[in-house]
């Protein structure tokens, strides 16, 4: 393994760490919290995927988008399982033992992709590419589920402190 490689695997496990973690504590929910990860991941996901798909079989694509079509299901999955409450200072979520566990499923499907696509393709870079891309696209359909679901509950979002 590259050392790109294990830089983006940490990165990749702090960011769910510190999402799964306020989830499981609760949190408030803010404009903030619902955006700005799943932007940056997103972004930084989108980079390096044209060079990546230039050199992508069939396979790794059909892959890669089945991997994401199953990640966004249980990104919204988790989004639905999510405890949410009107507090004084806004919309405030908290984890269920639904919403942990399919964390634990997403972390599993994620790892065994990780696994298995250079197993199929072992020269190919897609998988290792879109690392940051399949993240961002869980953690952002779930958010839009929040976000959903706050609109319907007629809950404002929480606000941002100074």
């Amino acid at each position: 393994m590259s050392a790109g490689v294990v830089v983006g695997i940490l990165v990749g496990l702090w960011v769910l760490f510190r999402v799964v973690g306020r989830q499981i504590t609760g949190s408030l929910v803010t404009q903030r919290s619902l955006m700005v990860m799943p932007a940056i991941l997103l972004i930084i996901g989108l980079l390096p995927l044209p060079a990546a798909l230039g050199t992508a079989s069939t396979g790794e694509i059909a892959f890669l988008v089945l991997d994401c079509v199953v990640l966004v299901g249980l990104g919204l999955s988790r989004g639905a399982s999510l405890h949410l409450t009107r507090r004084e200072d806004g919309l405030y979520q908290k984890g269920t033992g639904a919403t942990l566990a399919l964390w634990i499923v997403t972390l599993g499907i994620r790892v065994g992709a990780a696994f298995a696509a250079p197993a199929i393709w072992p020269h190919g870079t897609l998988n290792h590419a879109t690392l940051a891309l399949t993240i961002g696209l869980t953690i952002a359909a779930q958010n839009a589920m929040i976000y959903r679901r706050a609109l319907s509950m007629h809950i404002p979002l929480a606000v941002e402190r100074a």
